[in-house]
């Protein structure tokens, strides 16, 4: 029974749901095993009474009945078929959207960031939707169909016992010897294709470098090692597989042989020996089945660990009370990080406070913290001591689908999705508001640059938006950020691959941000850019140096300060509302 703030465990859950449908494909099952003795019986009866008897009507009778009965085995294969494909559909759509979800708290506490756990959800569902699956279901008649040749004859009997505990033992030697195999070579195909996956990530740059061959080497190196483990899984199921089929084969000679020395001692009717030849193929069947489809099993058992595994280190986050909408007052407390691999902390004992609609500029040398401390703000990283509030709220423990309108984040490698303009801006929202796509779009300054697109807000920018420059990039992932008008703006070096142009709307969307009230923070390195901002924090190895206000700080530091600060113009919004836009250059006071 799950415990009062237990999160469950989204893997358990749906093996709950699934089990509950097993009843129904066992039943079908059943009957499937059942019919399967309509061969025996009909040759059992065609040599003891047919032939015997000399009847043709009989014959007729008992081959429409045997053909109907066939015929029904088929259908609920069929209908097996059917579900089994079912439940596996299922399950991949109850469990994608979690493991989706999990992978992405995993990218973001440092695990890799890829969809493996996908491809196992994949390996999975095609074993539950698969034919291999059908051995699980069909196993327990084993003992019953070699009851029944038992009860013909038991030396009969024995024979199919003994060889029934032989292929069960052959299946038992290949998990044995197998199974390390494949798991050995699964992982290596695994980190394999994520080296592959972040090459084609990183195309322009083995192109321009010519990085290509080296990676080719190296990994053709690896993919040999994964493949000579997988080839050696896979030559020992071969041969366990080769001799289960040689077995089968000659015991149901042997049970023939034995079948008509009985009939010759008249201990057994010629139709007895046929049928119990055909029990026995049938009762080791599945164990062969089983054998031929153990890689699978194997890939698919390793993967539902896998996913277990990630699952349970990376479960969602507990229902929380909603809580109203900031107001964008921001503060850190002693906040202290550090990432995983490391001996220093990259952030050690920041403390500050914003007031809501202030505007703060954050500099320092590289690898000072500033871009961790951006993703601190915004929630994607939790610190290791210390916190991080928004109106007192932990920005960590608020639901990011709750907090997020109220976030704008513009990281310092603006990521962008493969879809339209109006996409991205809208934070792939469906439902997002037209008129609230074009302000976000006005206030960023990128508007006539959409426009000029050829297709405007509708035009399809590919994987990474790949059809963009750079500026465009960052000037659409700004836009994106201001998008809804959010309490706190995050921008991470966003002047980085603007031109002047770009450099001065970025500077008046920041005006903008301001004066609806967003608190902004803004990562910079040129004192142009900090035309906008009050205060001034120097962070230098992982510590707050100097805050304080904007002239100030930059006094101290003999930088002079940026002269004037944009006035945000008034643009006609939804309903006629004023709304703060973006002018193409920032003017001065």
């Amino acid at each position: 029974m799950q415990r009062s703030g237990e999160v469950a465990n989204p893997l358990k859950a749906a093996m709950q749901e699934v089990r509950s449908g097993l009843p129904l494909i066992a039943v079908f099952s059943c009957f499937i095993n059942l019919l399967i003795l309509t061969s025996p019986i009909y040759m059992l009866q065609t040599y003891d009474r047919v032939l015997t008897s000399g009847r043709v009507e009989t014959l007729v009778y008992m081959t429409v009945i045997a053909g109907i009965a066939v015929l029904v085995m088929g259908i609920l294969e069929m209908v097996r078929g059917h579900v089994l494909g079912r439940l596996a559909r299922w399950l991949e759509r109850k469990l994608a959207p979690e493991l989706i979800a999990c992978s992405v708290r995993g990218a973001l506490q440092g695990l890799a960031a890829n969809a493996q756990s996908l491809r196992d959800l994949a390996v999975v569902r095609g074993f539950v939707g698969g034919t291999g699956i059908n051995a699980v279901f069909d196993s327990p008649w084993v003992p019953i169909f070699i009851a029944v040749i038992w009860l013909m004859h038991p030396t009969l009997g024995m024979i199919a016992l003994l060889s029934a505990l032989v292929l069960f033992g052959v299946a038992l030697l290949n998990e044995y010897v197998a199974r390390r195999a494949i798991k050995e070579g699964q992982s290596l195909a695994i980190n394999n294709t994520h080296k592959a996956d972040a090459a084609i990530r990183n195309a322009n740059v083995f192109q321009a470098m010519g990085m290509l061959p080296a990676f080719l080497a190296g990994w053709a190196e690896r993919n040999d090692r994964a493949l000579d483990r997988q080839l050696t899984a896979s030559d020992r199921n071969a041969i366990l597989l080769g001799f289960s089929k040689f077995f089968r084969l000659f015991v149901q000679i042997l049970i023939l042989g034995a079948g008509a020395y009985l009939v010759l001692q008249a201990e057994l009717t010629p139709g007895g020996m046929i049928a119990a030849s055909i029990l026995l193929g049938r009762a080791l069947a599945p164990v062969e089945q089983g054998i031929g489809a153990w890689k699978g099993l194997v890939s698919a058992r390793d993967s539902w660990e896998r996913l277990n595994r990630l699952v349970t280190a990376m479960p969602p986050p507990p229902p929380a009370m909603p809580l109203p909408p900031p107001k964008g007052e921001v503060s850190c407390e002693q906040v202290v990080f550090m990432q995983r691999g490391r001996d220093q902390p990259i952030l050690n004992g920041v403390s500050f406070r914003l007031g809501a609609g202030e505007v703060l500029g954050v500099i320092g040398p590289s690898a000072a913290g500033k871009s961790t401390l951006c993703k601190l703000l915004v929630g994607s990283w939790q610190p290791t001591r210390g916190h991080v509030r928004l109106d007192g709220a932990d920005v960590f423990h608020w639901p990011s689908e709750e907090l997020g309108p109220f976030i704008g984040y513009l990281p310092q490698d603006v990521e962008l999705f493969a879809g339209t303009v109006r996409e991205n801006i809208a934070r792939l929202r469906r439902d997002a508001d037209a008129d609230q796509v074009v302000q976000a779009a006005v206030t960023a300054g990128c508007h006539e640059m959409i426009l000029g697109l050829p297709r405007g807000y509708e035009t399809e920018i590919g994987d990474d938006g790949w059809v963009l420059s750079g500026g465009q990039r960052q000037r659409i992932g700004l836009a994106r950020a201001l998008f809804g008008e959010p309490r706190l703006v995050v921008l991470d070096e966003p002047s980085a691959s603007l031109d002047r142009e770009g450099e001065g709307a970025l500077i008046a969307a920041i005006a903008a941000a301001k004066a609806w009230g967003a608190t902004v923070v803004l990562v910079a390195h040129q004192p142009k850019i900090l035309q906008p901002v009050e205060k001034i924090m120097l962070l230098q190895d992982g510590q707050v140096r100097m805050f304080g206000p904007r002239d100030d700080v930059l006094g101290k530091l003999g930088v002079p300060a940026p002269a004037g600060q944009p006035r945000p113009r008034i643009v006609a919004g939804k309903g006629g509302a004023g709304q703060t836009a973006a002018p193409g250059a920032a003017p001065s006071p």
